[in-house]
């Protein structure tokens, strides 16, 4: 497992933080390992100021990782914060891959993810790794079905 370690930022909402280790024992089990950077509630920051939350806190960890990945849940597409780190990890040139949450559906992706995914993937261990790894662009509904690839604009679960 040593050979398939990833530097990864999760962008998602706090509400979400169980499907994150759930997301990835996923992957885990297919084989790679993620380091995760992502902020969530058993890490929290005590800072209040969104400027010093996104610039000392946020870009770094994006910057550290090779990927950012978007748990894509129903209230994801309504998160500010979650957009900002879509746009600032596109203008980092960082690889970008919506997962949808198991069972996902009646959702919409959040703007930025929309314009800027490299993929969109369903709750599929290998196609998440090869999403991560960049063997495709494909982007599927949460069913697994494929949906196109990056030049679809706009998609909403069904």
């Amino acid at each position: 497992m040593s050979g398939n370690i990833r530097n990864v930022f999760i962008s998602h909402i706090h509400e979400d933080d169980e499907g994150l280790k759930n997301l990835k024992d996923l992957i885990h089990k297919h084989g790679m390992e993620c380091r995760d950077a992502s902020i969530t509630a058993d890490k929290p920051n005590a800072a209040k100021n969104p400027a010093y939350i996104k610039q000392k806190i946020l870009a770094p960890h994006i910057r550290w990782a090779s990927v950012l990945m978007v748990y894509i849940s129903p209230n994801t597409k309504d998160s500010p914060w979650v957009n900002w780190e879509i746009e600032y990890a596109h203008k980092q040139e960082k690889r970008i891959v919506g997962v949808w949450e198991w069972g996902a559906k009646d959702c919409k992706l959040p703007e930025a993810l929309d314009h800027y995914a490299d993929a969109l993937v369903g709750w599929n261990g290998e196609s998440i790794i090869d999403a991560i790894n960049g063997n495709f662009n494909a982007w599927y509904k949460p069913d697994g079905s494929q949906q196109g690839y990056r030049h679809i604009n706009r998609y909403s679960c069904r």
